[in-house]
């Protein structure tokens, strides 16, 4: 790719990854689409977790606003006992095929949910179940984040950060495993909708440096096709970690907000995406 069109690519504001509340954000998909165009983002994707059912109405939205827009999907994977996040970007959900994929992959999250309602309540923090639907605009998709913003609105934590040191997590209270899609199934479903396979955010995963090479050396031989580089999750220092293992693993880069709402968490914003360094091939190149 000619050094002139690569750096006009590395300068557009895009933002793929984000989320509304049809999964675990706050917006609505049509005010997460107008907020995206009022914060100066001109391509942007909507990437709901393990559900396509928000696109419509936000591919809507962004014609009607001029917007370039991506359909999308963040697909919940168990890995090697972790539970890794692979994003779909560019994928046709009109057909219905994924949906019903997806809706294997979301099968069990009630059971879950009410399971660590449960842990919460022997933990003294009683009624975290219910609280917690009351913040799941798709009760379908009940997830950590509503229990989150629960225990952070009833005062049982001061913010986010502090639910997921004391609560939700491997070791806690309200922590239940649960058995999302497998690595190569989620790339294939994506595959199969016309997506592209990105591994979202991997500084959030608490796997070693040689397990995370063995996530993307599977990942690649699966058909995956890039790594998620630049996110609001990501220090500039994991930034560079991540822009050298796509180098490494031949991969596209991708970069996206992971914005769930208004502040929701410090310094996430649509549009505020760091840009990818220049040696890199950035993956919207398939999208503008």
């Amino acid at each position: 790719m000619l050094s002139d069109t690569r750096d006009r690519l590395l300068a557009l504001r895009a933002d793929l990854h984000s989320h509304s509340s049809v999964s675990d954000g706050t917006l609505l998909p049509e005010q997460l689409v107008e907020r995206a165009a009022s914060q100066g983002v001109e391509l942007f994707a909507l990437t709901d977790h393990d559900e396509v059912l928000g696109l419509a109405d936000a591919e809507a939205a962004a014609r009607r606003l001029g917007l370039p827009f991506v359909p999308g999907v963040e697909v919940s994977v168990t890995w090697g006992g972790t539970t890794i996040h692979v994003l779909g970007l560019g994928v046709d959900y009109k057909n219905g095929i994924l949906e019903g994929q997806l809706a294997k992959v979301r099968s069990g999250r009630i059971l879950r949910a009410q399971e660590m309602g449960e842990q919460l309540a022997r933990a003294g923090i009683e009624g975290a179940y219910e609280g917690a639907l009351a913040y799941a605009g798709n009760p379908q998709m009940i997830a950590r984040t509503h229990f989150a913003r629960y225990l952070v609105d009833t005062g049982h934590c001061r913010d986010v950060r502090d639910v997921f040191t004391r609560f939700l997590v491997e070791g806690k209270p309200g922590y239940v495993p649960h058995a999302w899609a497998a690595l190569g199934d989620a790339v294939l479903m994506i595959r199969d909708a016309g997506g592209v396979a990105i591994v979202a955010h991997p500084g959030r995963y608490r796997i070693t440096s040689l397990a995370l090479h063995e996530l993307l050396d599977e990942f690649r031989a699966f058909g995956g096709t890039g790594i998620e580089v630049a996110t609001s999750n990501h220090s500039e220092r994991e930034m560079m970690r991540f822009a050298e293992l796509a180098r490494e693993f031949g991969f596209e880069a991708s970069g996206g907000s992971d914005f769930h709402g208004p502040g929701e968490a410090e310094n996430v914003e649509l549009g505020r995406v760091a840009r990818l360094p220049r040696d890199l091939l950035p993956v919207w190149h398939r999208f503008v």
